[in-house]
């Protein structure tokens, strides 16, 4: 079989890219009646991308405001646009949440609301609970994202932290029709955990709040627990009639995805295995991929090569280090310390909306020879991975991938290519 391996593996990456976005998942859904006036609101990596459909396709009257990163913006004429900075929230992203409130307060139940939800919202859209800071907010995210918290639990801290998330935008949009289609980036694809679910019920509690807060150990100001010991503090339940009129639907999903990946793949001639959506420490969950590419070049289990192995979901990095590197280059760098060069085996880890955390790169590809040339640099994969470094070792063997942003967001996507060895 003659093929370029990093090539495919660039291939796979862009595939599962073009399968979540925007352009190709969001029109099908939208209601066969698009006549009529239409308030478009959004937040998420993949806002702008979506509102950029919404125009296309609606018929009636459409105005509105989403807010999207810093760079992640589109030409759009009828709904505005804003950018705000992602993951750590900004006072850009606290006015233009502000604005969002204002714009679906005091509507008619005749009125319709569209909401635009996809990963990167809850540091997007962050309007701070009464008697809380932005600064405030800062500080705990920042903490949360060093501490190795799951996604799940950051946003059931943000939830209780914030004036918006957590159903209570619906709460305000009452009692208009909203629609909320969302991309989802976390595994599971809970609607309540997707940017922090600002339209749907959270069964989550403020005493779940400060037990993560307390698991992790971040230390809190006086007034934030104040907040959390505040029965005002709960989220919007379910069954509250709020919600009676919001209706949520799931366009995108990391599983789609990695499917699409799968059939590239399948159709270059590569048996595939999909692990899943995955969580973990980003370096221990390399490990079990590791163990797995191991077993197929020394055994043939659980399939042969050559073959393709797949998997998203999204890791976490503890952070203990000073060096630069989101979650995917970390996973990738553990993957090439525990292989050390393994004959045949390739890799690609990168994250689906082009930015690895908060470096300029989508992540990075290694092939066999990455743990070899490394070591002819002075670079130990182990002392790099000691300081969180997986942009530096990489960047170094222009082994990054850098894509720019997507504009869509389904988390991450890793893909091992195992080849066949060559006869002794």
């Amino acid at each position: 079989m003659s093929i370029d391996p990093q090539s495919l593996l660039r291939d796979l990456f862009a595939t599962a890219i073009d399968a979540a976005h925007p352009r190709q998942v969001l029109a099908d859904h939208l209601p066969a009646d698009r006549s009529g006036r239409v308030i478009v609101i959004g937040a998420g990596k993949a806002a702008a991308a979506m509102a950029e459909v919404i125009e296309r396709e609606w018929q009636g009257e459409v105005s509105g405001l989403v807010v999207t990163r810093y760079e992640h913006g589109a030409d759009c004429r009828k709904i505005e646009v804003v950018e705000a900075a992602h993951p750590v929230p900004d006072d850009a992203g606290e006015r233009v949440a502000r604005r969002v409130l204002e714009l679906v307060s005091n509507l008619e139940e005749s009125d319709r609301v569209i909401f635009l939800l996809s990963g990167g919202g809850s540091s997007l859209l962050a309007l701070p609970a009464e008697g809380i800071s932005l600064a405030d907010k800062q500080a705990i995210n920042k903490a949360l994202l060093r501490s190795g918290a799951s996604i799940g639990e950051m946003n059931c801290v943000r939830k209780h932290l914030s004036a918006i998330k957590g159903g209570r935008l619906a709460k305000a949009c009452w009692p208009a029709s909203v629609y909320t289609y969302a991309i989802s980036d976390v595994p599971g694809d809970e609607a309540t955990v997707i940017a922090s679910g600002p339209t749907v019920a959270d069964p989550t509690t403020s005493v779940e709040a400060l037990a993560i807060l307390a698991r992790y150990q971040i230390e809190i100001p006086t007034n934030v627990r104040a907040w959390l010991q505040d029965p005002c503090s709960e989220t919007v339940k379910p069954g509250d009639p709020v919600l009676s009129r919001s209706h949520f639907q799931l366009i995108a999903a990391p599983q789609q995805s990695l499917e699409a990946a799968a059939a590239k793949a399948k159709a270059a001639g590569f048996a595939t295995l999909i692990l899943g959506d995955l969580e973990g420490e980003a370096r221990e969950v390399a490990k079990v991929h590791a163990g797995i590419a191991r077993q197929v070049v020394l055994h043939g289990q659980p399939l042969k090569a050559p073959c393709v192995i797949l998997s998203g979901g999204e890791t976490t990095v503890t952070v203990r280090g000073n060096g630069r590197g989101g979650r995917n280059a970390e996973f990738l760098l553990s993957l090439n310390q525990c292989l050390k060069g393994l004959p045949g085996v390739y890799a690609l880890a990168g994250d689906t909306d082009g930015i690895d955390g908060s470096e300029d790169n989508a992540g990075a590809l290694m092939t066999p020879d990455t743990y070899g040339r490394a070591d002819r640099l002075g670079l130990s994969a182990s002392d790099e991975l000691d300081d969180n470094n997986g942009y530096g070792y990489f960047a170094a063997l222009d082994q990054l991938i850098v894509t720019g942003p997507t504009r869509t967001n389904v988390n991450d996507f890793r893909a091992i290519l195992i080849l066949e060895s060559p006869a002794p």
